[in-house]
């Protein structure tokens, strides 16, 4: 019924998936609409991030949802856990775009205990915009992940100054699985990158070694870490993949 589409985009230039329906339902010509934010690992102290408002637009009108509360530390998101940004009844009809909006100030990167400011690209008083074609049916409800990568959307400049260019991976919590896992030793601090045909999603292990792929289509997957020397890269093929599910690998050594 929805797929998922996966994007890696750059600021101004993100899509995003389906969603998933609940048993709560809206009343009249609405949707409800939920919007939660996840992240994947990344080698800093924190993220923070000071959303202003989520903007919906459908085919049926917009609606613009502010944000309560003071910035959130995106790096307490990861390995399944999300955030709800904001819900409400959306008018009903073709999605067709999301617009995040950040505040001007509040947007933070801690590396080594010092803050620094993430400077956002101009243009973003009209919102991190994410292109989407999809159907919210009246009186049901949906959720949306985004999938924050905080590793690949700063950028350092230099003489310590950030830039924030969000990558964002949409995916669809209703016809999707998950993949996760362990890697020994930690120290490896591999990439993964799980592989169906030309498809390719990819995390890294966090600090413990453990790995997790939300939202990844039913299939079978080949499994490739990519570590820091001296370590030697390795695959695990036949991950099967089933929607509503969480494929275990188990721990994965990684050999010098």
């Amino acid at each position: 019924m929805k797929k998922t589409v996966l994007f890696l985009a750059a600021i101004l230039s993100l899509g995003l998936a389906s969603c998933k329906k609940s048993s709560k339902s809206a009343a009249g010509p609405n949707s409800h609409v939920s919007i939660v934010l996840g992240d994947k690992p990344a080698l800093y102290d924190a993220v923070m991030l000071s959303v202003k408002q989520v903007v919906v637009v459908t085919s049926g009108g917009q609606k613009t949802l502010n944000i309560p509360g003071g910035p959130i530390d995106i790096l307490h998101f990861m390995l399944g856990k999300d955030t709800l940004l904001a819900a409400s009844d959306i008018p009903a009809g073709t999605l067709q775009q999301i617009r995040l909006v950040l505040n001007d100030t509040g947007n933070q990167v801690v590396v080594g205990g010092t803050a620094y400011d993430l400077t956002t690209p101009s243009g973003q008083e009209s919102g991190v915009k994410l292109n989407v074609q999809d159907t919210l049916q009246a009186g049901i409800s949906y959720t949306f992940l985004l999938d924050f990568d905080a590793a690949q959307s700063i950028v350092n400049t230099g003489s310590g100054k950030y830039i924030l260019k969000p990558v964002i991976r949409a995916v669809s919590q209703a016809v999707s699985g998950a993949i996760s896992g362990m890697v020994s030793p930690a120290a490896s601090d591999p990439k993964v990158l799980a592989i169906m045909g030309t498809d390719t999603i990819g995390t890294v292990a966090d600090s413990t070694g453990k790995f997790y792929f939300p939202g990844v289509p039913a299939g079978t997957y080949q499994v490739n870490f990519v570590p820091v020397a001296p370590y030697k890269n390795q695959s695990v093929s036949g991950g099967v993949v089933a929607n509503g599910q969480t494929t275990n690998m188990g721990t994965v050594t990684i050999t010098q």
